[in-house]
């Protein structure tokens, strides 16, 4: 079979992070209209939250060697700022993933239509009790003032940077590699089981900008946008902020309190020959340190 390798890594890495985040919000947005349209009779709240969490562990297993499986814009910026990715990537990952969760949501939807349309009525609509907006993009609860939704963002997304970024370190208890994206499902899991009442845990901004663009352009109209005093806004900045809050968080409390790796064999230079003698010098004649 032929192989055909993309030469560009750039464009590896977008394919990557937009099949990753379609596989995502494939499985979660799928569960969302399962649960609605059948009027929780084939599923209950708690279904939504497990599919979006094995959505996160097979997009991580799907695209982690490629990309480190960001699948948030939110989870991108944080590894920007630590340095672990570059800043040209930002933007075209963040494309990637909001484009990978518009085309999942149209695929749940044509695979749900007549369900979707069999709930509503034929009318696609943000409120009331036929209401189907929410299968695929998050709202507010009408109980919950603007300023407490963005600090429900803040807050989530803060608890999922600071719990993942400890799995691979070294110097503290890190997780199996292979082991790595079930335990972030888990993560995921716990905060949507806890953290979803508010205004659904969105925590990733291409996670509910892809959806709500796509209900925008499928029939739901500029209402997915202007209601709830136009609240779309909050799950598009407050996980940004969250991000940065947690991975911050991270680095003062654990990352630069952990003690200093020990220096391995191989990176302690030898101050002995090949027969064993004392070296005393490298290659341009200068003393070599021990230390």
């Amino acid at each position: 079979m032929v192989k055909l390798k993309v030469r560009s890594a750039l464009v590896r890495e977008c394919m990557a992070e937009f099949l990753g985040t379609f596989v995502l919000l494939l499985f979660g947005c799928a569960a969302a209209a399962q649960v609605k349209t059948s009027r929780e009779t084939k599923g209950q709240f708690l279904s939504v939250n497990m599919a979006f969490s094995v959505g996160v562990m097979a997009a991580m297993y799907l695209t982690k060697g490629i990309t480190g499986a960001h699948l948030n814009p939110a989870v991108t910026l944080s590894f920007c700022i630590l340095r672990q990715t570059p800043w040209t990537r930002l933007l075209p990952y963040a494309l990637s993933q909001l484009l990978g969760a518009y085309m999942a949501s149209a695929l749940v939807y044509v695979v749900y239509y007549d369900a979707i349309m069999e709930f509503s009525g034929g009318v696609l609509t943000v409120y009331g009790q036929n209401e189907t907006a929410s299968i695929f993009a998050t709202y507010p609860s009408e109980y919950i003032s603007l300023s407490r939704t963005f600090l429900d963002q803040v807050v989530g997304t803060a608890m999922l940077m600071l719990t993942i970024l400890a799995l691979g370190e070294e110097r503290n208890t890190p997780a199996p590699a292979g082991l790595i994206p079930p335990i972030v499902a888990v993560i995921v899991l716990g905060i949507s089981i806890s953290m979803s009442a508010n205004c659904g845990a969105a925590i990733n901004p291409a996670r509910d900008l892809g959806p709500r663009l796509f209900t925008l352009t499928a029939g739901w109209g500029a209402e997915v946008f202007t209601c709830y005093n136009y609240w779309f806004w909050v799950p598009l900045v407050a996980p940004m902020i969250g991000g940065v809050v947690g991975t911050m968080t991270y680095l003062l409390f654990i990352d630069w309190q952990l003690p200093d790796p020990d220096p391995t064999p191989e990176s302690i230079p030898s101050v002995f020959t090949e027969d064993g003698k004392p070296q005393t010098a490298v290659g341009n004649g200068e003393k070599m340190s021990r230390f």
